[in-house]
C-alpha cells in the first residue's frame, strides 16, 4: 500500500494511485509508521528530522512551523523537541514518530504495529491521540496490529486475515456482538456458596467461599434467566457481566476457520455469506 514492495499479482489502488507504480506521487497524500522501522534520526532531536520532512514535502517554512506547534501540543511532545531522540523513552519517540507523519498533513496515516513494546499507558495515549487527530483532521487511518486492543480502541472496521486468506470483515461492533456470544460473569454473596452450587445451562469457571467466575453463552441462556438464576441462589452482593475481549473473538474466528477449511473451499464464502464484500476503512 506504500509503494515499498511490489505484488507478484493482483491490483490495488490507494487514494486513486497505484502505489508500486505511482509511489513518488502517492507518497505526498500518505503518512506511514512502521513500528519497528524509525524514521526520525536516532542521534539529532526529534525538531531537526521535522524541519527535514517539511524541505521533502516542500512545506513551506512558515507552514512547517505552525504544524509543528499544532502537531507537539496535540502529541504533548513540546518539551521533547530539542531532546536527542535517542534519550526518549519508547513511548515519547512513538508519539514523535505519528507526529512526524503527520507533518505535511496526509489524507491517509498507515500503521503499522504503532503500539509494539509500549506499556499500558503510552499505549492509551498513543491511541487517545490518533483518534483525535482522525476527528481533527479527518485523516482516513488503516493500521495493522496483533495487538486487539488498537483495533478495539481505533477501529471502526476489521478485516481479519489468516495465511493470506481474508477470513472475516465488518464492523468491530459486530464482530463482538455476532461471532461470539459468551459472556462472563463475575458473582459475589452475602453468604458462603453451597457445595453443590451449579446453574443450569452456566458454567462455572472459578468459585470462592463467597464467589464465582461463571461463563455463559447468551445463545442458549438469556441475561435475563442467567439473573433469575443467579438471584434464586441466594442474596446477591455484586454482579459484573462482561463481554469476551476482540482478542478471544479473533481467536475463536482463527479456530473455526482452521476446523471448517477443506482442500477445495474457498476462503472468502464465510464473508460473501454475510452480504457483499465491502471496502474496509478504520
Amino acid at each position: 500500500m506504500t509503494g515499498i514492495l511490489h505484488p507478484t499479482r493482483g491490483q490495488a489502488t490507494v487514494l486513486g494511485y497505484t502505489p508500486w507504480t505511482e509511489r513518488r506521487a502517492l507518497a505526498y497524500h500518505i503518512g506511514t509508521v512502521f513500528g519497528q522501522r524509525p524514521q526520525l534520526w536516532y542521534h539529532l532531536p526529534a525538531m531537526d528530522t521535522f524541519y527535514l520532512f517539511g524541505k521533502i514535502y516542500e512545506v513551506d517554512d512558515r507552514t512547517i512551523r505552525q504544524r509543528i506547534g499544532l502537531l507537539a501540543e496535540a502529541f504533548e511532545i513540546t518539551d521533547l523537541l530539542e531532546t536527542p531522540v535517542r534519550k526518549l523513552s519508547l513511548g515519547q519517540r512513538m508519539r514523535c514518530e505519528v507526529a512526524a507523519s503527520l507533518l505535511h498533513k496526509p489524507k491517509l496515516l498507515l500503521l503499522d504495529e504503532p503500539s509494539i513494546g509500549l506499556d499500558v499507558v503510552a499505549k492509551q495515549r498513543i491511541r487517545d491521540t490518533i483518534k483525535r487527530m482522525n476527528e481533527i483532521e479527518k485523516v482516513g487511518v488503516l493500521l495493522t496490529s496483533h495487538d486487539a486492543g488498537d483495533i478495539e480502541a481505533l477501529c471502526k472496521r476489521v478485516i481479519i486475515v489468516n495465511h493470506g486468506q481474508i477470513v472475516y470483515q465488518d464492523r468491530v461492533s459486530a464482530l463482538k456482538r455476532n461471532f461470539l456470544t459468551d459472556k462472563q460473569v463475575d458473582v459475589r454473596y452475602a453468604e458462603p456458596l453451597p457445595p453443590e452450587f451449579h446453574l443450569d445451562g452456566v458454567e462455572v469457571v472459578k468459585r470462592g467461599t463467597y464467589g464465582a467466575k461463571l461463563r455463559v453463552d447468551t445463545k442458549t441462556t438469556p441475561v435475563e434467566r442467567l439473573i433469575a438464576h443467579l438471584a434464586g441462589a441466594g442474596t446477591l452482593v455484586d454482579v459484573t457481566i462482561s463481554d469476551a475481549s476482540l482478542e478471544e473473538v479473533i481467536r475463536a474466528i482463527y479456530e473455526t476457520e482452521s476446523l471448517s477449511a477443506q482442500p477445495n473451499s474457498r476462503p472468502a464464502q464465510a464473508t460473501e455469506q454475510q452480504g457483499k464484500p465491502q471496502k474496509a476503512g478504520a
